[in-house]
């Protein structure tokens, strides 16, 4: 698919992206705090966050923190990330997602393999992917992308494109989207979705 806590974009500059410029996979460091039992501050967990990696397609997803339900005080901060990579309505995920520069058009024989990977990398991507129109896809989210290194193409609908370079943002409102890295450096993008309802 050529198309996804709060840690600052200041601690950024920690997450190794001198490893993406040599081709290897970005490290995040995720600080997730929350409250004791006496309702005092305190850091809940410290730890780094593994990709997950989509072979056929080069991408590298780090899936950092979420829920399937509203956003509550006080919180202990040691709960799960749910399976699904997309929220349920009333839910969130914050994460990062690094795009590859693109090595040509994928074969067709290539897709139900990648697909399948998909599937169980990733429950619920795959089902939001426009088989028509590879890596085109529609979600009931609001994402919030900030486009932290590299720069990326994002395609809608009817050919549509805008150029997004490091420091720019997006907001996408359920829009039928992809993603294009037509450089030669790879492109990381920092997201939050939210679960949204579709009228």
């Amino acid at each position: 698919m050529k198309g996804i806590g709060w840690p600052t974009l200041a601690g950024f500059a920690r997450v190794g992206l001198a490893e993406l410029a040599e081709g290897g996979s970005m490290n995040v460091r995720c600080v997730i705090t929350g409250h004791d039992a006496a309702g005092k501050s305190v850091v809940a967990r410290d730890e780094q966050v593994q990709p997950i990696t989509i072979s056929g397609l080069g991408m590298e997803f780090h899936r950092v923190w979420g829920s399937d339900e509203h956003a509550a005080v006080p919180c202990d901060g040691k709960a799960a990330i749910p399976p699904s990579y997309f929220p349920a309505g009333d839910g969130y995920r914050f994460g990062f997602f690094t795009v590859p520069p693109e090595s040509g058009a994928l074969s067709p024989a290539d897709l139900p393999a990648i697909f399948m990977e998909i599937q169980q990398k990733l429950p619920g991507m795959a089902e939001t992917l426009d088989l028509a129109h590879p890596g085109m896809h529609t979600t009931q989210t609001v994402d919030f992308d900030v486009v932290l290194s590299g720069e990326v193409w994002l395609e809608l609908d009817d050919g549509k494109e805008v150029l997004l370079k490091a420091g720019d943002c997006v907001v996408q409102n359920g829009t039928r989207h992809a993603w294009h890295n037509r450089s030669k450096e790879k492109c990381v993008i920092a997201v939050c979705l939210l679960g949204a309802k579709r009228g």
